[in-house]
């Protein structure tokens, strides 16, 4: 799986507006913490709007730039004062009140319901702790707010996105001095290996119906 396309893809379709509400809010925060996401994001909008502008049977408003855009001084004072204005935390609040859902020692979630064919979650590790060795039927989606984790495939910290399919195997594995909270999205349930992989795959098929 070429992780790079995978990544562009992700940020082309948000920037045609294709994607569901689960996998927007998820680009859209994913953006707001990479600022190299979000230089492509910018060249794929002018991209695309230069496409627009050239097909004469779409009518196109006469917006002014400053329609399309927020007060720069704004968001450089919100950025100062040390407040959190990311996309999820304009949805869900501080993370700190969350109602999280311990699933096991050192695993937390917090799951969001978008109405959408996706599983939006938040997820909490505890510094040291670890996610059984695993892989998913469809793609999964992770994207670290903050701390670290890693995995076979490298080592994940803030802004960073990690984008698997149904062939990949990984047991991430949090920072033991920060923990790691992510931002998860998963199309298909989870499907573990390993020595607890039988009580562990059955326990996920009687979660699924409690969705």
């Amino acid at each position: 799986m070429n992780g790079t396309v995978v990544k562009n893809q992700l940020i082309f379709d948000f920037a045609s507006g294709s994607l569901g509400p689960s996998k927007s809010l998820f680009t859209s925060t994913y953006l707001y913490l990479n600022s190299k996401a979000s230089s492509i994001n910018a060249t794929f909008e002018d991209f695309l709007g230069d496409s627009l502008l050239d097909n004469d049977n779409i009518p196109v408003s006469k917006l002014k730039y400053t329609d399309c855009i927020k007060n720069n001084d704004s968001n450089i004072s919100s950025k100062k004062s040390g407040i959190d204005e990311s996309p999820i935390s304009k949805i869900i609040g501080s993370m700190d009140n969350l109602n999280w859902k311990q699933i096991y020692k050192g695993f937390s979630e917090y799951s969001m319901n978008f109405n959408d064919d996706d599983e939006l979650k938040l997820i909490k590790m505890d510094p040291g702790s670890s996610v059984p060795l695993h892989s998913h039927g469809g793609k999964e989606y992770i994207l670290v707010l903050s701390g670290s984790f890693c995995d076979e495939y490298g080592k994940y910290s803030k802004g960073d996105i990690q984008i698997n399919d149904q062939k990949i195997k990984h047991t991430p594995i949090a920072s033991p001095k920060d923990g790691c909270i992510c931002l998860t999205i998963t199309e298909k349930d989870v499907i573990f290996f390993g020595k607890f992989a039988s009580f562990l795959n059955l326990f996920t098929f009687i979660k699924s119906f409690f969705k």
